[in-house]
């Protein structure tokens, strides 16, 4: 349970979903708030609660709203089609390969890690979702300008898209457990990284 009076006593985020049960947003508790106020729920989930103190009537009664950890908003239900692709940024192509390399299969810190282009920009390669991974500093040197052909250093695991579900975990620092379980059965039905085992450097 969270007591909360001002926007500075908690920086935790509330899961906006639609009302078939799909993630949208993070929304703040002040967003949350008015959507309660305006009897926009259509229902909640999740095991974390926010109480929102507001001011004391004449009957010195204080007005308290309780916000779940994951709301469903009532209206349209959206399709997947309708989210923008999420951006790349270094930190979350590290996150979305769970800040391993993925030529050489060993875990690193995010300073350690480096945004590779599968296909060389010198060779008319994208930067974009499917063409960049996560690579140590060392094999990104030893690769250089060539594909994982031409270096002999076939990639581990394929380059993916995160979903939107997955983006909402990408973007979020502190996200409370019960969310982030909600949007585990939302992600990719297959881990796509869960076969590469961490090789002990020598």
């Amino acid at each position: 349970m969270i007591n909360c009076i001002s926007s500075e006593n908690n920086k935790a985020l509330i899961l906006k979903l639609d009302v078939a049960g799909k993630p949208i947003q993070w929304l703040t508790w002040q967003q949350a708030t008015i959507l309660y106020v305006r009897n926009r729920i259509a229902w909640t989930a999740g095991e974390h609660n926010m109480i929102i103190r507001g001011g004391i009537n004449k009957a010195g009664k204080r007005s308290r709203i309780d916000l779940n950890s994951i709301i469903a908003i009532k209206g349209q239900v959206k399709s997947e089609s309708t989210y923008k692709q999420a951006p790349l940024t270094n930190r979350a192509l590290f996150q979305r390969d769970q800040h391993i390399c993925l030529y050489c299969g060993n875990s690193f810190p995010a300073k350690k890690l480096t945004r590779d282009h599968v296909l060389p920009l010198s060779k008319n390669g994208s930067d974009d979702w499917m063409n960049v991974v996560s690579a140590c500093q060392r094999c990104n040197t030893k690769k250089g300008a060539r594909t994982p052909d031409e270096a002999g250093m076939p990639l581990l695991a394929i380059p993916f898209i995160p979903n939107h579900a997955e983006f909402l975990v990408l973007s979020n620092r502190q996200i409370l457990g019960d969310q982030m379980a909600f949007l585990n059965t939302r992600r990719q039905k297959i881990n796509r990284l869960s076969h590469i085992q961490s090789i002990p450097d020598v």
